[in-house]
């Protein structure tokens, strides 16, 4: 057999044997997606709690609801101010984006005698850049030091907006500096970063793009890489790098940028986040329901 020959051959037995795990589709085999809840108006920022209790937003019902690892749903808080994104810092507080109250909280999980979880005392972290009122605070993520990282937008009326246009802040881990750190974004949604806290990726539907940017510091970012020509509402990460966004589908691009499948949900999906007692199912919140999908790969 030629040299060349046995190249291409050696080739072809490469490719066989590494295609098929590349091709293999990140929802464990023969899952489906399935409506967990409905009878909401507009459910957004799913995130999970340390045991897998997945809380997420019913913006115009001012709700903030939780899924339980058994399979319950109940109400954690009203009158949310219109929270929008979700996320839990390291004292297991329940920061969220008000967007209707133009402000971003931490909430205390209260835990009752029997076991079940409310809210109790809310405090103001931020709600004011350089002494103006905020926009609607729509989506976050809390790098390893504790310190915040917030979209600013505005869907709706703007007569109000006192910013100058939309925005993304970092709030510091002592709560004390609020520092916007883009200002060129069209309309910043979702944002997400890397666990190790070296990546930050910011959706901006309103340019339908996605960039990563690199973290050099506490707040302190590089220029910007285009990731995917797609904006999101929201985004997540799960543990090989690969990044969710949401659209027609969840589209899930690879670390490098590449499009490796997209999962079709009845409902468009506004955002998503990994919970439940093994970290592996994906929870999808889309218009009116909560849906959930079995996975190969778990939330990072």
């Amino acid at each position: 057999m030629k040299t060349a020959q046995r190249f291409t051959l050696a080739l072809a037995l490469v490719a066989a044997y590494v295609l098929p795990a590349q091709g293999e589709s990140l929802v464990a085999e023969g899952a489906k997606v399935e409506k967990l809840a409905g009878g909401f108006r507009f459910t957004e920022g799913p995130v999970a709690d340390a045991k897998g209790n997945v809380f997420f937003s019913d913006i115009p019902n001012n709700r903030i609801h939780i899924w339980s690892v058994d399979g319950k749903l109940s109400t954690f808080r009203e009158n949310s101010g219109g929270a929008n994104g979700l996320a839990f810092d390291k004292k297991g507080n329940l920061l969220a984006c008000e967007g209707a109250a133009r402000r971003l909280t931490s909430t205390e999980v209260a835990i009752s005698s029997e076991g079940k979880m409310a809210a109790a005392k809310v405090t103001v972290l931020a709600d004011k850049f350089e002494g103006k009122k905020l926009n609607s605070p729509n989506d976050l993520w809390i790098d390893p030091e504790g310190g915040v990282y917030f979209t600013d937008p505005r869907y709706g009326q703007e007569k109000d907006l006192e910013q100058g246009g939309f925005h993304v802040y970092y709030l510091s881990a002592d709560g004390k500096t609020l520092s916007r750190v883009i200002d060129n974004l069209v309309k910043p949604n979702g944002v997400h970063g890397s666990s190790d806290g070296k990546l930050l990726y910011v959706a901006d539907p309103g340019d339908s793009k996605t960039y990563v940017y690199s973290i050099t510091g506490p707040g302190k970012l590089s220029e910007r890489k285009l990731f995917a020509r797609q904006g999101s509402d929201g985004l997540k990460r799960d543990e090989r790098g690969n990044i969710y966004l949401t659209g027609k589908g969840v589209t899930v691009y690879s670390p490098s940028g590449e499009l490796l499948e997209t999962i079709n949900v009845p409902e468009g999906p506004a955002n998503l986040c990994f919970g439940g007692k093994d970290r592996d199912t994906l929870f999808i919140t889309a218009r009116t329901s909560l849906y959930a999908v079995k996975m190969r790969v778990k939330g990072q």
